[in-house]
């Protein structure tokens, strides 16, 4: 959902998961896909992504998340905004992405490694314009609670705005917001600060990608970045912080690498989730070793509705579709991967 919003990629796993959830109430519920939820005004960069904005859009969400704990899921909502990630085409009135640079991006295969995309230069923000655009996180997080989730997760990572401001490679900033690491995760914190104070830190998460270089977006020393924002947090007490691991340094592929979610781990007072190429193994593995207190999975989960089951029962996996990631089809990629019992 873009901000207001979620994720792509968690959109589609969420909202395949959504849709198998209420299945069974299909005659009752109406079921909002992405194409139909409205598309936001300010950054964003896949088209007709669902959002969180607008009165209307947030009783769209009612049945959808009555549904999910129903079934007693739990359901956050992640919130993003996708900054310099964009382009005129997305933007109102044609206008420039805005990010913490003016730097822009080069073309580059999208999410479902299918088709490139083209992205506009950006407009660097000014300063006395980032207050809003926390203020934009804030509104979101209220309408995501008065939608009836049970909080939100900030999306720190992936080359998106608020990684834009953190990764030196990217903010080339001379004010408050750039230079030091300080200044750089400065944006990221007060963007904690004004969701903690609008919700309560019980119902916030954040995602961070810090040894990641999606969109452009790395970092000199991320052991460094990723240490500094896991101590900042504890000051917020915000329920779980979520990194992804550094073999995850591009899209979609694992790599060696001698780096370590460790010191993050242990600096971080809340729950700590891991992410990033895990398979059933090395969750266990990784959890049994105290390296992290949950996995976070996403591609396995997408093509594998009833994966947990076919976790217990060490069961063959389906295998994902990467040509149906992020499609507008509102089954195809979403609902059609069988579970276990029909595959039998």
């Amino acid at each position: 959902m873009d901000l207001p919003g979620k994720d792509a990629g968690a959109l589609k796993q969420t909202e395949g998961r959504e849709k198998i959830l209420v299945r069974k109430k299909m005659a009752e519920i109406p079921l909002l896909t992405p194409y139909k939820m409205g598309k936001f005004l300010l950054s964003h960069r896949y088209p007709e992504t669902p959002g969180i904005w607008t009165k209307e859009q947030v009783e769209a969400w009612k049945p959808i998340v009555d549904a999910v704990h129903e079934k007693g899921g739990i359901f956050f909502c992640q919130l993003w905004h996708v900054g310099r990630v964009s382009n005129y085409g997305f933007q109102p009135n044609g206008q420039a992405p805005i990010s913490s640079t003016d730097k822009p991006l080069t073309p580059q295969l999208r999410a479902s490694g299918v088709d490139v995309a083209e992205f506009s230069p950006p407009r660097r923000l000014r300063t006395d314009e980032i207050p809003q655009i926390v203020q934009d996180f804030r509104v979101a997080a209220r309408n995501a609670i008065e939608a009836g989730f049970d909080g939100v997760e900030i999306h720190g990572a992936h080359g998106y705005l608020i990684d834009q401001f953190l990764k030196d490679q990217v903010n080339d900033r001379t004010d408050k917001y750039g230079g030091s690491l300080e200044n750089r995760c400065r944006f990221a914190l007060e963007v904690v600060e004004a969701v903690v104070d609008e919700i309560g830190a019980d119902k916030v998460g954040i995602r961070l990608s810090p040894f990641a270089n999606y969109s452009e977006s790395g970092d000199s020393n991320p052991e460094a970045l990723g240490l500094y924002m896991a101590e900042s947090l504890n000051k917020y007490g915000i329920l779980y912080c979520h990194m992804v691991e550094p073999r995850m340094v591009t899209l979609g592929e694992k790599f060696e690498t001698p780096h370590s979610l460790v010191p993050m781990r242990k600096a971080f007072k809340g729950t700590f989730i891991a992410a990033g190429g895990y398979g059933r193994e090395d969750g266990n593995k990784t959890i049994a070793s105290g390296y992290a207190d949950l996995v976070a999975y996403g591609r396995l989960f997408l093509a594998n509705p009833d994966l947990p089951r076919r976790f217990e029962l060490n069961a063959p996996l389906n295998k994902y579709d990467r040509n149906t990631f992020y499609s507008l089809d509102p089954v195809v990629g979403y609902t059609d991967y069988p579970f276990l019992e029909s595959t039998a």
